[in-house]
């Protein structure tokens, strides 16, 4: 029987908090580190067999075994985010078929939409969580001349990113092997031309990012409950 596992990406540097908190993953969020959030929604969807936790340092990994999911490895992470991920990859037990990659400075993630990416990527090996761009984006050119780009065809990735494991292990193999940047693991598997799907996400799931984001994120949770409700929150302290 295949096995899923769930990548938690939690070693940001948050250097685009400007100091405003020590450690944004471990920043308060409703009463519990912003952390906590992403891996009790990854509890109470079940979807995930096994976890790799990816941590910056020592100090930082005590604090997120706290709250890390069961059964769990804990990883150093790399550089960047890529090199994060390949370490996670290379940790995972060979009975894993599909890998959930998530960064949990993402911490509105919901259980519902976890269970509705775990039956996608089943059958289409590739999928994301999305949404649709409905600003007006334009393209700079060299010539300081401006391009309207489609916003019809435009979606901001968000994660989780969901893969079969031999394909997103093939991806970042070659992003190794050709010393390429990405910046999210779907330009990895992009680079091997292989379709992805998109689970249009209609909540909010931002990313902190900026200081703004974390008071963005508590009014998001007070003016919808229903977004921490259901979480069980079993690795309380």
């Amino acid at each position: 029987m295949s096995r899923t596992a769930a990548i938690l990406l939690a070693a940001g540097s948050g250097s685009r908090m400007q100091g405003a908190v020590t450690d944004k993953v471990l920043a308060p969020l409703a009463g519990r580190p912003v952390f906590a959030h992403s891996a009790a929604a990854f509890m109470a969807s079940g979807v995930a067999d096994f976890y790799v936790v990816v941590y910056r340092d020592q100090r930082q990994m005590t604090e997120l075994a706290a709250y890390a999911p069961t059964p769990s490895a804990l990883v150093q992470g790399g550089r960047e985010r890529q090199d994060s991920v390949m370490r996670a990859l290379a940790s995972l037990p060979d009975d894993i078929a599909y890998v959930f990659i998530h960064d949990c400075a993402r911490p509105l993630v919901r259980p519902e939409q976890l269970v509705a990416l775990h039956k996608i990527v089943r059958r289409e090996d590739a999928v994301v969580l999305a949404h649709r761009v409905t600003d007006t984006i334009k393209e700079h050119r060299d010539n300081a001349r401006l391009r309207t780009l489609d916003r019809s065809r435009l979606w901001a990735m968000e994660t989780p990113q969901v893969f079969a494991r031999d394909l997103i292990v093939r991806a970042y193999s070659r992003v190794s092997e050709k010393s390429l940047h990405v910046t999210d693991d779907a330009a990895a598997v992009e680079g091997l031309s292989h379709p992805i799907a998109l689970l249009e996400n209609s909540s909010p799931n931002p990313k902190l990012t900026t200081p703004g984001d974390l008071a963005y994120l508590e009014f998001l949770i007070e003016r919808d409950p229903s977004i921490t409700a259901d979480l069980g929150w079993r690795n309380q302290r």
